[in-house]
């Protein structure tokens, strides 16, 4: 046992003789010099960046790309008036996002400030009353009775004029 343990001893003491001081670094020495003395790289300047410009969405007028086109004969087709034409300028209303063949009426509501119409669609059911406006095609309401609610639509005529066209949403009955 205690003959292993001196030889373990004399190899541990003959492998750390192996990293004296005595060690010659002069081709390491020689290597960094002449990465030294070779000419710095140059770093790229960083790239110029365009600012950000906002995209306005100038085809929410227009016919959903997914609605199947209008068929209309064109010997019967209206003439659209350049007087008739949809405010641009009006704050859109939440219902506007959806196409109007997506709501349902549902029901009524009458209190001491009106009769309301409840439309389901559009991620639920809503209360809308005489002039609020659904629908993609400027639609505005212009009369709620008890069995339909009457739809104004302001809709292109194809030639640069615009034209009112009527849609009625009626009551669904539950069964």
């Amino acid at each position: 046992m205690i003959r292993a343990q001196v030889i373990a001893v004399g190899l541990g003491a003959l492998l750390l003789s192996g990293c004296g001081a005595d060690r010659d670094f002069a081709d390491l020495q020689i290597y960094m010099d002449e990465v030294r003395a070779k000419p710095k790289g140059s770093i790229e300047p960083l790239p110029t960046f365009l600012p950000y410009e906002a995209f306005t969405y100038s085809a929410a007028s227009l016919r959903h790309p997914f609605q199947p086109p209008m068929k209309l004969d064109l010997a019967q087709r209206q003439k659209g008036s350049k007087d008739i034409r949809p405010d641009e300028t009006r704050i859109k209303q939440f219902l506007e996002e959806f196409n109007i063949e997506n709501f349902v009426m549902v029901g009524t509501l009458t209190n001491d400030a009106g009769m309301y119409a409840l439309i389901r669609g559009g991620d639920g059911v809503h209360r809308v009353k005489i002039g609020d406006y659904l629908g993609r095609n400027h639609g505005r309401i212009v009369d709620i009775s008890e069995a339909e609610v009457d739809v104004l639509e302001i809709v292109p005529d194809g030639d640069g004029g615009w034209l009112e066209r009527p849609r009625s949403l009626t009551l669904k009955e539950r069964t």
